[in-house]
């Protein structure tokens, strides 16, 4: 039988540099494989599936399941991959340095590295709250959860624990539905009192799911109120310390775990890569997406300022730019005019938890309850990467909400170290210390930086 053989693309062909392995960077190199001499290049040997990681910080999922290793992907590709994050651009040399001093050459660039937290200037809020952006941020925030509950089932009576999350976007109300349906998982926590864990969300604006109707909004509140989350919209935080929430009228809210889910800007160091920077700290690109004042840097997905305005923090909007930007560069390589970019939306959801969830699609049509959460549901396994993946994912969900309540429902990790780098200070009580050091030793870290 005649072997299988992919098409390379010929050695004179244009070097193309892609930066980032979210939707954005792989819609382009979905695009761009088979015509360029193409190179992926990120921080990470996989590619996360962001829209749950939710899941994986509540326990539902494990960190396995929402990654995908990027050189399998990459080699089906016929594209080159390499490890790395982005230093500096040089775009009259047409190249770029990496962080560990590699400097690499490229004709055509893509930038689809994503976001970070922006934390508006919130005393604390960096040093007091975890993000939830990353599959490290997830399982950190998962082992302090569970750390958390499992201390307050051996306490007994007497003791609660408060989670707060900062922000009422798809990501807050998602991951405050399921904290509140941990609290339903008898046999995983069989001596917690549902009253003891309190959930809570603090929103700036006077409704939750702001792209969403009224109507939805609507829903979605009530529907974590009647879960037992305490939801405070128009409400501003001055404040936040290693335990407590300070709003801006002055009230102290106990708070053990702090989660910011309220906005982002640009990452950590764009501002030195010389390109014209936005709102927020994200990149203004032209029409077509390329860099303002570039001919031959694109920008990409969420890090990608449009007109002055970001498109939604959504995977369609990301992969759309990412598919554009692969196409204008293969009209650039014939010699053609690019075309400017036009976001075709195909509506937003946002699920509340088990059997609740909202569906706003782009003609109008509004869906919310048990049928919304089973397209919700759908959607997502349909774009995870990798048939062992989706099918993982699948099991593990259905274990939890068609097991409800029985058999545990929770994936565990290991305990938090009492302090961890880049995050609270004396997390949880009666953790683990970090090792200490020997002389003539360094200390090892018992939990990787977020």
């Amino acid at each position: 039988m005649r072997a299988w053989r992919r098409r390379r693309p010929p050695q004179d062909a244009p070097r193309v540099i892609v930066v980032g392995a979210g939707f954005a960077g792989l819609a382009a190199m979905k695009e761009l494989h088979s015509s360029t001499r193409l190179l992926l290049i990120d921080r990470n040997i996989y590619s996360t599936f962001q829209p749950l990681l939710y899941q994986v910080a509540t326990a539902g999922l494990n960190p396995g399941d929402v990654a995908y290793p990027l050189r399998p992907l990459t080699r089906k590709k016929t594209a080159g991959f390499r490890p790395g994050e982005l230093a500096g651009i040089d775009p009259a040399g047409r190249r770029v340095t990496l962080t560990d001093g590699t400097v690499l050459d490229y004709d055509y660039l893509v930038l689809g590295t994503g976001v970070s937290a922006a934390y508006y200037g919130v005393t604390g809020a960096a040093e007091h709250t975890f993000a939830l952006y990353t599959r490290r941020d997830a399982v950190i925030l998962r082992d302090h959860i569970m750390a958390r509950l499992e201390r307050l089932d051996i306490e007994g009576p007497g003791k609660s624990v408060n989670f707060t999350v900062v922000g009422g976007g798809a990501t807050g109300v998602e991951l405050a539905g399921a904290l509140a349906e941990l609290r339903a998982l008898d046999d995983a926590f069989p001596e917690v009192d549902r009253a003891d864990v309190r959930i809570t969300v603090v929103e700036m604006a006077p409704a939750l799911l702001a792209p969403f109707h009224p109507k939805l909004q609507a829903y979605a509140l009530a529907e974590l109120r009647r879960r037992g989350v305490d939801v405070l919209l128009g409400t501003r935080i001055a404040e936040i310390t290693e335990d407590e929430v300070i709003l801006a009228n002055g009230d102290r809210m106990p708070s053990d775990v702090t989660v910011w889910a309220a906005g982002v800007s640009g990452p950590a160091g764009v501002n030195r890569w010389g390109l014209p920077q936005g709102h927020g700290g994200r990149i203004e690109v032209q029409p077509d997406l390329r860099v303002t004042g570039q001919d031959r840097i694109f920008a990409t997905g969420d890090i990608a300022l449009t007109g002055g305005q970001p498109l939604p923090q959504l995977a369609q909007p990301a992969i759309q730019t990412g598919r554009h930007a692969g196409k204008q560069i293969k009209l650039l390589m014939a010699g053609r005019a690019t075309r400017p970019f036009r976001y075709h939306d195909k509506g937003i959801m946002a699920t509340i938890g088990r059997r609740s969830a909202v569906v706003q699609l782009a003609h109008g049509t509004r869906i919310r309850g048990t049928l919304a959460w089973l397209a919700w549901l759908a959607l997502h396994l349909f774009y995870l990467l990798g048939g062992r993946n989706r099918l993982s994912a699948l099991i593990n969900l259905s274990y939890r909400y068609l097991a409800w309540g029985h058999g545990g429902g929770v994936i565990v990790g290991d305990d938090p170290p009492a302090t961890m780098p880049g995050g609270p200070p004396q997390a949880v009580p009666g953790a683990v210390a970090p090792p200490r050091a020997v002389p003539g030793t360094t200390a090892g870290s018992t939990q990787p930086s977020r």
